[in-house]
């Protein structure tokens, strides 16, 4: 069971947990199609069997050692075309909470990833539903990865590999703070506060102003992270003339 005492107004103060489902986020879509849930619901499981990341990965996560979960949100104060902005809160609240634990600097992977390094420690899914002119629901899928030390992945890691500790983390108290974090951030974007919030969202933001190597569209180059549009588009610099990449049409290559 997950008891949680999150600091918070709404975010994480109801909790609704599964031993196991196929995927929060598939939970939470169905609370809102029957229900009218309330904001900052979070459903949090120990298993999840189906669980989506992004570019339709699978996200890989051993029972009861790491935290999936997700949470509804009621955006309705965004226009579909500034639905970005929920990214960047979201993706700061788990930054701010997470950083303090590891000491050595995260940051965050474009759209919204959580990285150490160049290994990967938490995947962010969020899926919005639009009603006119607003967002009515959002629905925030979260995978981190906690106590988990074995991975098929090299660019897996997590908190127990990066900071060990010797009783591992308690769950409950990381997904406390997680709620505590991320309605910090999402009050201050609820507020207007844009420019701080995208301020440091480029502060932190994974590889800004370092030369990478990409690809889109089957080409490969080398490019350098200049910013994130308004619609939440990567601003990649090339030869001195600054292209705009949507999700899915620019991958990182690393290595």
């Amino acid at each position: 069971m997950y008891k949680i005492y999150p600091k918070s107004l709404f975010i994480g103060q109801i909790v609704k947990y599964l031993p196991s489902c196929q995927s929060t986020n598939d939970e939470a879509s169905a609370l809102i199609a029957h229900l009218d849930p309330a904001e900052g619901l979070v459903i949090v499981t120990d298993h999840q069997l189906a669980g989506r990341g992004q570019r339709g990965n699978i996200w890989e996560a051993k029972p009861a050692q790491n935290l999936t979960f997700s949470l509804i949100l009621k955006p309705s104060f965004l226009l579909p075309s500034e639905q970005f902005w929920l990214n960047m809160a979201i993706s700061l609240g788990i930054y701010d909470s997470l950083q303090p634990l590891i000491g050595a600097p995260l940051r965050i992977k474009w759209p919204n990833d959580i990285y150490a390094g160049d290994q990967k420690v938490g995947g962010i899914l969020i899926e919005n539903t639009l009603q006119g002119q607003s967002i009515a629901w959002s629905i925030a899928g979260v995978g981190l990865n906690v106590n988990q030390t074995e991975f098929h992945y090299s660019t897996a890691t997590s908190l127990q590999q990066l900071a060990p500790i010797s009783d591992n983390y308690n769950l409950p108290g990381v997904l406390s703070s997680l709620c505590e974090k991320v309605e910090q951030r999402y009050l201050q974007l609820r507020s207007g506060q844009r420019d701080s919030l995208k301020i440091n969202y480029l502060q932190t933001l994974y590889r800004y102003q370092q030369e990478q190597r990409f690809e889109s569209e089957g080409r490969f180059f080398w490019g350098t992270i200049v910013g994130v549009d308004a619609v939440g588009r990567l601003a990649v610099a090339e030869d001195g003339q600054v292209r705009y990449f949507g999700f899915k049409e620019i991958r990182f290559v690393i290595g």
